[in-house]
């Protein structure tokens, strides 16, 4: 790939496109084994391998000329195999003294981000057609798995939803608190539970509750106290049955993960076994795909919608 080559003219009507949406964090190009999202103000550029900078550096070089936008800061982030290995974003070009936290917006939904938190910054983009669509659809009870810093809830609370967040994380859980201020929202509202999820599952059944939307979207491996470890090839399809105990009639979960050994279709044969299991029948319906994201990159989703 030549350092000197121009951004692709689709991505600068996809720029155009999102600015007119009220969105400001999307990603820019993918090239290979790396690529930039934009993220309100400034740059991040993603990439498996250090040689790979230099070509992300030069694309970003094209784009104030090409989009007007000229970044207060570019962000690196270096992304190796190993998961314990991936730290913070660098900074690479721009004012040292900005703050770390900042903010970006999503059809006009505010989200906090916070580039000295760890290799995710805080908003998972390649999830944005899915909390579109909660934000149009989630009525009723809404649970949010896995939830980090409680994006889905923020749509599902701005459509009217009861939502509760469970993470493991009481610093993530804190700053989705922080998402719903931003937002306008009473976080004093809605509930937020720093626990297990394979622990709350059984207790928010035999408490008899149940929910009309169910976002179950956990990392691909992670340890508990209580439970030991998780690996999501493993263990999705219990975790499915569990959220199927807690799912009200008719409900509707989205199953996704990251992890490039399970795809569309992996998800679908675990969900039908789940379905089995608990003698429940479904339906489901794919994510649409992202205009800024190649065929093949992000997470794997499915919609699972239950009979009556």
């Amino acid at each position: 790939m030549p350092t000197s080559a121009p951004i692709d003219p689709p991505s600068v009507k996809l720029w155009k496109k999102f600015e007119s949406e009220g969105t400001n964090a999307f990603r820019i190009c993918t090239l290979g084994g790396a690529w930039i999202e934009r993220l309100g103000g400034d740059l991040l550029l993603s990439y498996q391998e250090e040689s790979l900078l230099p070509d992300l550096l030069a694309w970003c070089a094209t784009l104030p000329a090409i989009t007007g936008f000229l970044p207060d800061r570019i962000f690196g982030r270096h992304l190796p195999v190993r998961n314990q290995e991936r730290v913070s974003p660098v900074l690479l070009e721009g004012d040292g003294e900005l703050p770390l936290h900042t903010t970006v917006t999503e059809a006009g939904v505010r989200f906090g981000l916070d580039f000295s938190a760890g290799y995710s910054t805080g908003l998972f983009l390649d999830q944005r057609h899915n909390r579109a669509w909660v934000r149009q659809n989630a009525k009723g009870r809404f649970l949010n798995t896995f939830s980090y810093t409680c994006s889905f809830s923020v749509c599902a609370a701005l459509a009217g939803a009861e939502t509760l967040s469970i993470d493991l994380s009481r610093k993530s859980l804190s700053r989705g608190e922080a998402n719903f201020v931003l937002n306008g929202l009473s976080a004093e509202t809605h509930r937020f539970f720093a626990a297990d999820v394979r622990e709350s599952f059984p207790r928010l059944a035999r408490k008899g509750e149940r929910f009309d939307t169910i976002i179950l979207d956990p990392p691909t491996f992670s340890t508990s106290h209580a439970r030991g470890r998780f690996r999501v090839e493993d263990d999705m399809g219990d975790l499915v049955q569990a959220a199927l105990e807690v799912a009200a009639p008719r409900g509707r979960l989205l199953i996704s993960t990251n992890c490039t050994r399970l795809g569309v279709r992996d998800l679908e044969r675990i969900c039908r076994l789940a379905l089995k299991l608990r003698r429940l029948s479904g339906s489901f319906h794919p994510s649409p795909p992202l205009e800024d994201f190649p065929r093949g990159a992000g997470a794997s989703c499915v919609w699972l919608q239950l009979g009556a």
